[in-house]
């Protein structure tokens, strides 16, 4: 499940039960319309010799066909029962979100059994009487990839629209649906394909049928081109399909991205989106957004740094080091991350570099924690202050590490605690307080350590 949507209302099987039942009716209802589409259709051919063989067939066999018939949508009623009731506690969920994707398809599920129901049929009357029914099957085929064209994108387009605006509100009212396991993303040119279908291929198809079934009653052949300008319509179709598709996707995919930055504190990132529509607006938007979290981040780094150095200079104002010493480490710290970057021998990002140096400063905050009598007396440690002042290393790594716990730069936070902690370790493992040695020693540290006695 997700994580943090303690708001969210907790999802049970009961809700993905009632939500699955409603949405159940609705397909049994589309499917209907669809079968009164298909049935009008098939009137078309009285008078036609293989239909009216097929008609006294169907009469004779009636209460058989018609259990088959039932079988051919029972078989998705059942797989809509145990999509919703038979799950894991975890996926009840995703499989919410996924209703109307799953209930699209599944509700075309039942003409393709029964299509494959009567070409057997067709088939075993062509074995046993030696009459050919290709009429029949041609038309039932049309009939049921239309009928699967209907029922699924009105069912998609019904089921879609009743989610958005009721059940995902209702049950997912902070989003971020991605999150949940077995969810689905439904993507700008999906939409665009099922709107496709509905108002372009689906008419077509319906057109062909139509055509074709006046056909056989008036009795007169379809001249090759009205086909040809129909596949025509159609790949016009496609064109402006993939054309409309690409001019509302590619928007949105530069936008998900750029989130995703900003998700990862990257706002410096701006989409290019130029244009006077919408999208235009809202990318507008955006980058004023991004620019304006900028600026805002960059004036609490100010901030922070400010109270870091003034913490640093507090804490040099007690210690009898010799003045300046903050600004001589950091100072040492960035001539010799040049000099090692001229030297070509060590691979140092310009990120490490900024970080190391914003962090020299903080290496000796933990002498906060030490008492004056040790952190001011002017001659030699006895074996117990040096001692106490040897803590202030691991205290210093705390102090840093409590004082940049909301920072979002994780590479930084990680460097200054290293710097606070390590700086005093040596290279033969005598240093201090952990005594570690050569390159377990972290890099910043060991750069700082140089820093820290010139």
């Amino acid at each position: 499940m997700k994580e943090n949507s303690t708001q969210n209302r907790e999802i049970t099987r009961k809700d993905l039960g009632h939500i699955g039942l409603l949405y159940a009716i609705i397909v049994c209802l589309v499917n209907l319309l669809g079968m009164l589409i298909a049935s009008n259709q098939t009137f078309a051919f009285v008078g036609n010799d293989e239909f009216i063989f097929w008609i006294d067939y169907i009469n004779r066999y009636k209460l058989n066909l018609n259990l088959l018939a039932a079988l051919s949508f029972v078989v998705p009623a059942v797989y809509c029962f145990l999509y919703v009731r038979v799950c894991k506690k975890e996926k009840v969920a995703g499989r919410i979100i996924n209703l109307p994707l799953v209930y699209s398809l599944i509700g075309s599920l039942g003409w393709v059994v029964n299509l494959l129901l009567e070409l057997i049929i067709l088939l075993r009357i062509y074995i046993k009487n030696g009459i050919n029914m290709h009429t029949i099957a041609i038309s039932s085929l049309l009939s049921v990839v239309q009928s699967c064209i209907f029922v699924s994108t009105i069912v998609f387009m019904c089921l879609s629209t009743i989610h958005r605006v009721y059940v995902l509100p209702k049950f997912f009212p902070e989003g971020n649906l991605s999150a949940y396991k077995g969810s689905k993303k439904i993507s700008t040119n999906a939409i665009m394909t099922v709107f496709f279908i509905s108002v372009c291929v689906f008419p077509v198809f319906y057109m062909i049928s139509v055509l074709r079934n006046y056909s056989f009653i008036h009795d007169f052949v379809i001249d090759e081109s009205v086909y040809f300008m129909i596949i025509g319509i159609i790949c016009v179709g496609i064109i402006l399909l993939i054309t409309v598709a690409y001019y509302m996707s590619q928007p949105l995919k530069k936008l998900r991205k750029a989130t995703e930055l900003i998700k990862n504190s990257e706002y410096d990132k701006h989409i290019d989106v130029v244009s006077s529509d919408d999208y235009g607006d809202l990318a507008d938007n955006f980058n004023s957004m991004s620019q304006s979290l900028l600026e805002q981040r960059n004036r609490i780094i100010a901030v922070q740094n400010s109270i870091i150095r003034g913490m640093a200079v507090m804490v040099e104002s007690r210690d009898n080091s010799t003045g300046g010493h903050i600004n001589r480490t950091s100072e040492c710290v960035r001539v010799f991350i040049e000099q090692m970057k001229k030297d070509g021998s060590f691979d140092i990002s310009e990120s490490f570099e900024n970080a190391i140096i914003k962090a020299a400063p903080m290496h000796d905050l933990g002498k906060i924690a030490v008492d004056d009598a040790v952190l001011r007396k002017p001659g030699r440690f006895t074996p117990e202050e040096f001692e106490i002042m040897k803590q202030h290393a691991a205290k210093g790594a705390e102090i840093v590490e409590e004082v940049l716990k909301e920072s979002d730069d994780e590479e930084f936070k990680k460097i200054a605690i290293n710097v606070a902690h390590y700086h005093h370790e040596k290279w033969n493992g005598s240093g201090y307080p952990n005594k570690i040695s050569g390159e377990s020693i972290p890099y910043e540290a060991r750069i700082m350590a140089l820093a820290d006695v010139f």
